[in-house]
């Protein structure tokens, strides 16, 4: 338990900038020219959405973080003990881990405009007691329309911009809502490949009975050939017709037959939409050995980066007080991303080693390996030097 009672904070709406919850609070549902209504929770349905958001936002959360001192010559240290980093590595609060505070923020800055937000509160002294991320709409946000600069509330006080974590997406408007209607493309694909498939949207064929039928003859007919040759248990059997009737079984237009393409057209969209690579999404139809490497290293510098900015930015922002602001510094880790397999890794550290770019300490830190006495010299280990000639010797 913290030591402080926390207040309870009642839910209120913000109406400067509705988000699709108050929109559906009035029965209000964002729609495309696909007809088709696309709000977080629906688009968050499409595998490749769901994917594209999971994939950036646990990224960023599963990457280390650290606090770090800006020395006088540029140079950044680890401050492993600051106040901040059980907060941000073990528990935000009593009931959110770290890594889930981290990964929420980037959803919701995936999924919502307002971006994520998260209350910092803090203690009589300044100190940093917990970080709650609190509902959606349960803070409200307002844009100055000349600076951009926010101005946060909730349950009808105003909070000041110290208080608050907030992760924003580029132009303002998050990547789930830019490609909304891509999005509704794919739910209407999806929908209808439900329909073709679950309902039958497609009939197989059609009897034709030369001689016409009643009505009555045609229901017996049909439920008759329904009972024989539809269902799970009846492929394969033999039809047999009377009095002339003749089965025609209907093709797949051209445009049927590209409905897979389709599909897999829109997965491309949301991958670009959100900037990532169609195989980080499990699109491998383009993938090779080669490329897939490359298109991880794209990723992590086009996709990850400037997330990891944004977050790095935002942590410090809020959580970091004025003073320490001007010497401190908020880091991810990006080593575990870019880490080789350890073949790679003991060839590369071998040959800094021998290079003395780095020292041998240094090297084995990569490693996870604690320092040796003496590992702290830069010298080439490939290297002998002479030895000196023992007395008498010639």
């Amino acid at each position: 338990m913290w030591p402080f009672r926390r207040q309870s904070v009642p839910e209120v709406k913000g109406l400067a900038q509705p988000s699709d919850d108050l929109y559906a609070l009035f029965g209000i549902v964002p729609s495309t020219v696909s007809a088709v209504p696309v709000t977080a929770e629906a688009a968050l349905r499409v595998p490749a959405v769901g994917s594209a958001i999971r994939v950036i936002s646990e990224a960023v959360a599963c990457l280390d973080v650290c606090v770090k001192r800006i020395e006088a010559d540029g140079t950044e240290t680890d401050v492993p003990d600051h106040p901040v980093l059980p907060l941000l590595r073990d528990e935000a609060n009593d009931w959110t881990s770290g890594f889930e505070l981290v990964r929420d923020l980037v959803i919701d800055a995936l999924s919502d405009d307002v971006g994520g937000l998260a209350f910092v509160n803090r203690l009589e002294g300044g100190s940093v007691a917990e970080i709650i991320r609190y509902a959606r709409a349960s803070i409200s946000v307002t844009f100055d329309p000349v600076t951009g600069e926010p101005s946060y509330q909730m349950g009808g006080q105003p909070l000041p911009r110290s208080a608050m974590l907030h992760v924003r997406s580029p132009f303002g408007r998050a990547p789930l809502t830019l490609a909304r209607e891509a999005i509704g493309v794919a739910l209407a694909l999806e929908r209808h490949a439900g329909r073709l498939f679950g309902r039958g949207a497609r009939p197989s064929g059609a009897l034709k009975f030369p001689k016409g039928m009643g009505e009555d003859s045609v229901k017996k007919a049909r439920a008759a050939w329904r009972a024989t040759h539809e269902g799970e248990d009846t492929g394969g059997q033999t039809a047999i017709l009377y009095d002339g009737a003749e089965f025609e079984p209907f093709t797949l237009a051209s445009t049927d037959a590209q409905f897979l393409e389709n599909r897999k057209f829109q997965i491309l969209e949301v991958a670009r939409a959100f900037r990532v690579p169609p195989s980080m999404i499990f699109d491998l139809d383009r993938a090779t050995w080669s490329n897939t490497e490359q298109m991880g290293r794209e990723f992590l510098i086009y996709c990850l980066e400037p997330w990891l900015k944004v977050v790095e930015g935002a942590l410090r922002r809020s959580l970091l007080s004025p003073e320490e602001r001007a010497t401190h510094v908020i880091r991810f880790d990006r080593d575990d991303l870019t880490r080789a397999d350890l073949q790679t890794r003991a060839t590369t550290i071998n040959s800094l080693v021998s290079a003395r770019v780095i020292n041998p300490n240094e090297g084995r830190s990569w490693l996870g390996l604690g320092p040796y006495p003496g590992g702290e010299q830069f010298a080439n280990p490939n290297i002998s030097a002479a030895l000196p000639k023992s007395e008498g010797g010639a």
